[in-house]
């Protein structure tokens, strides 16, 4: 495994010069495989280092199984993916208990079999085919780090991440997630289509004996110590002002809420975007290079941070306006009233 240059813990400039100089070996391994989509791979790096999931969503053949895996392997994490579908059983993604014979003593008892959610890249492909039921048993793991079976708990390995994926069309037999689901999700990510070139690339590289591999170039242990460092990243007191005022003037319960957004949403973020947005925000910070959070790492993110913990009216929705109209219109307001004040 390529190791990134060795630092003293101690040092602050320096574990995050070893984060930047790591992430970037990691964008040059998924670039072997995967062609463009450079700003989704920046987005699950961010995830990553905040210790955060991600719902993609976009188009079948985007690439968006092939990324995670990649990621996963340039990584040097354990992998596992998960195909939803209507017949999947919260059992076959925890595991289920099983009965077995001692061969010594001749007597049965039984046996916890773990399912594939004890690894620390968890894809779930498509989670939006599969029944409430079932996506609930991912609640646990997403929140906890652990998963509850027969009364006894077990802790999954750290790091541990999922990245689920769905298909924006085809939705007949198919059960969106709630909200309260949606809302464990650090990120929203849309999956676009790519450029002309980068379309044409793919095409020659599918269509011909192109065959590259992927190195590992860091270690879970590596991504442990780099959240950390994400997390004494400092937060100036404007820009924590500039989050709560935006993310407050999108719910419509809250006293400061901007009248069109009382017209527009019916339902905003809570708490947890608002944290969710600051700790996105360290990670791209550091991502970039830069010691401390600013105004523009928070702009960068908001859409995917809150575009899932936004419902919109019935007349916003009739109007043609979609979530992301509103988080942008959130964010052009916010920085109006910042450009006031400075």
């Amino acid at each position: 495994m390529v190791q990134p240059p060795p630092i003293e813990p101690s040092s602050d400039a320096a574990a995050t010069t070893r984060l930047v100089h790591a992430c970037n070996q990691v964008r040059q391994q998924v670039a072997r495989i995967v062609v463009g989509q450079d700003e989704v791979i920046e987005q699950l790096l961010i995830a990553i280092l905040a210790r955060g999931h991600c719902l993609l969503e976009g188009v079948p053949g985007l690439a968006k199984t092939l990324m995670i895996r990649t990621l996963a392997e340039s990584m040097e994490l354990s992998f596992r993916r998960i195909q939803f579908t209507p017949d999947l059983m919260p059992g076959d993604i925890t595991g289920t208990e099983i009965i077995q014979e001692d061969p010594a003593t001749g007597r049965r008892e039984f046996k916890f079999e773990r399912g594939p959610i004890f690894t620390q890249m968890l894809l779930a492909d498509e989670i939006n085919r599969t029944p409430p039921k079932t996506q609930a048993a991912l609640l646990e793991a997403m929140q906890e780090h652990e998963v509850t079976a027969a009364g006894t708990t077990y802790r999954l390995n750290e790091p541990f991440f999922v990245l689920a994926t769905q298909n924006p069309i085809e939705q007949e037999g198919t059960y969106p997630l709630p909200e309260a689901q949606r809302d464990r999700f650090l990120f929203h990510v849309v999956v676009g289509y790519p450029s002309r070139d980068e379309e044409s690339e793919i095409v020659d590289r599918t269509t011909s004996t192109f065959k590259s591999t992927v190195e590992p170039v860091i270690s879970g242990e590596d991504i442990v110590q780099f959240q950390n460092t994400v997390r004494n990243v400092p937060l100036p007191p404007h820009v924590k002002d500039w989050v709560l005022d935006a993310v407050r003037t999108v719910r419509p319960q809250d006293e400061n809420c901007a009248m069109w957004a009382k017209e527009l949403i019916q339902w905003g973020p809570g708490p947890r975007a608002s944290q969710q947005l600051v700790l996105a925000s360290k990670a791209r910070a550091l991502l970039h290079g830069r010691p401390s959070v600013s105004i523009e790492d928070v702009q960068a993110l908001a859409l995917p941070v809150l575009r899932h913990r936004v419902v919109p009216t019935f007349a916003a929705e009739a109007d043609g306006i979609t979530v992301d109209d509103l988080i942008l219109r959130m964010i052009r307001e916010a920085s109006k009233k910042t450009t006031k004040v400075l």
